[in-house]
């Protein structure tokens, strides 16, 4: 799960994944990382926690870390949440098949009108940010856990 800064959108993104493996009982393996590494070592904005917490998912824990090549070889799927962090992260692409990794998010929601997720750090709409990811993690798993 990739966004800007890793302190809002990848963090719940982790949170609810997370959360609806355990569920199913797979033991899959989900992150989250900022293209920016602004914010390096730093927990998820408080927002994202309350929200989280609201819908009974613990990101408390979480500590922001930078996108890197690396990461093509460690994810199967690497999921962004705009446009600009899929052209951030495709610059580090070095193959065909790493590019195939990176998908938007929200081309797993049939919910919405969005193609992108808003960054709730500008405008606060976190609750919204939560619903968004939370269709579209329930879809991505509907269709690639059977």
């Amino acid at each position: 799960m990739v966004c800007l800064g890793n302190i809002c959108r990848s963090p719940l993104a982790e949170g609810i994944m997370r959360d609806k493996l355990n569920q199913r009982q797979l033991s899959w393996v989900v992150d989250s990382a900022g293209t920016s590494g602004w914010h390096n070592g730093e927990p998820p904005h408080s927002g994202s926690i309350q929200v989280s917490k609201m819908h009974g998912i613990d990101i408390s824990g979480q500590k922001s870390r930078k996108f890197t090549a690396d990461d093509f070889e460690s994810f199967d799927v690497i999921f962004v949440m705009d446009k600009k962090n899929r052209d951030d992260v495709l610059a580090l692409a070095k193959t065909e098949a790493q590019r195939s990794k990176v998908k938007m998010i929200l081309d797993y929601n049939d919910n919405s009108n969005f193609e992108e997720v808003p960054d709730p750090y500008y405008d606060n709409r976190f609750e919204l940010v939560y619903q968004l990811l939370e269709d579209a993690c329930e879809n991505f798993l509907s269709k690639e856990s059977v």
